[in-house]
């Protein structure tokens, strides 16, 4: 185990050296995991599971196109694939992972199921953290568990099949058995996570729905598209705007970042680039932050919660998201990002 001190705060830190796969299959021996959810995370950490030698099943409703991608995947109906209410009975360790709003509507299918010493097991804490609004109360006699990995679903199975992990937060909510912590643990790494930081769910839930909604997804890609349209409307070509706006960042520069750190990027680009950089992220800094103080009393008002229940359990929110999702894939900006793409070496 080590131990991370930066900032006056010091983190134990755990790896797979620390608790080896042969010792999480020997801890979860007498389980089956059932994963209620076969969307990104669901498809990702099931088939983990399999290939690291534990009994999972795989719980999702009959209807739709996911019922068939899992049979695709090799999960047979009635052996491996049930419907939710029977996974959730066979299982003794749930892995709750439907989208948030599913969770709210199939709790009262899961609820019954969740009887003395199994285990509840979330990869995000939205459901418990905003109880007030989803109903996702568990019952006392059961562990209630959460292991967050820090990625796309398509990312960790990727890493996975390459032999590789993935970074995770992992929390104890609720210890009924005793060995809450050891089945948290020997879960994280049956699924393929790597390296395991401790939280708790309020800390995960606040710190992921500000990140999503931030410098991950919606505030990177409101900066790329401000200065997308700044470089057109001085008359540089599509090609060329998205060229500096986005396919040097995400196919030079962030894997550098990600493999050495931003003081090295600084070190290591030109010295007009070096200086301009470090003269100009003070403007960015000071005028987004702001922005990321109303985001974060948002989510932790549970306004954001609110906004998300209330849109995906409407009976028309697929069709309304394929319209947002098109809306971006058919604007100038992608459209030049999918030509580009196909000119990438194979």
């Amino acid at each position: 185990m080590r131990e991370i001190d930066v900032g006056n705060v010091t983190e134990q830190v755990i790896q797979r050296s620390d608790y080896p796969l042969d010792r999480a299959r020997q801890s979860l021996a007498g389980e089956t995991i059932a994963v209620l959810g076969y969307g990104i995370q669901g498809r990702a950490q099931s088939l983990n599971l399999r290939d690291n030698g534990f009994k999972v099943i795989v719980g999702q409703r009959q209807t739709g196109d996911t019922w068939n991608a899992a049979q695709s995947d090799g999960w047979t109906p009635g052996e491996s694939l049930f419907p939710l209410d029977e996974a959730a009975a066979r299982g003794t360790m749930i892995l709750y992972l439907l989208s948030d709003a599913g969770q709210k509507e199939q709790w009262p299918t899961v609820r019954p199921h969740l009887t003395k010493d199994k285990a509840l097991i979330l990869a995000h804490g939205f459901s418990i953290v905003y109880a007030d609004q989803t109903g996702v109360i568990p019952p006392s006699k059961i562990d209630v568990l959460l292991v967050a990995p820090r990625g796309s679903g398509t990312t960790f199975r990727r890493q996975f099949v390459e032999g590789k992990g993935i970074n995770a937060g992992y929390a104890v909510h609720h210890d009924a058995t005793g060995h809450a912590r050891d089945r948290c643990l020997a879960l994280a790494i049956g699924i393929g996570c790597s390296t395991l930081f401790e939280t708790t769910l309020q800390r995960e839930v606040f710190g992921d729905l500000t990140g999503e909604r931030g410098s991950l997804l919606g505030a990177i890609y409101g900066l790329w598209l401000a200065q997308y349209e700044v470089l057109r409307e001085h008359g540089h070509t599509p090609a060329e705007a998205f060229q500096e706006t986005v396919e040097e960042a995400t196919q030079s520069l962030y894997p550098l970042i990600a493999e050495h750190g931003l003081d090295w990027m600084y070190r290591n680009c030109s010295a007009t680039a070096q200086r301009g950089a470090l003269d100009w992220f003070r403007r960015f800094h000071d005028a987004v932050k702001p922005v990321f103080e109303d985001l974060y009393k948002h989510v932790a008002s549970g306004e954001e919660t609110r906004r998300v229940l209330e849109t995906n359990l409407q009976p028309d929110y697929r069709k309304q998201l394929e319209s947002e999702l098109q809306a971006i894939a058919q604007s100038e900006m992608w459209r030049a990002g999918a030509e580009i793409r196909k000119l990438r070496e194979p």
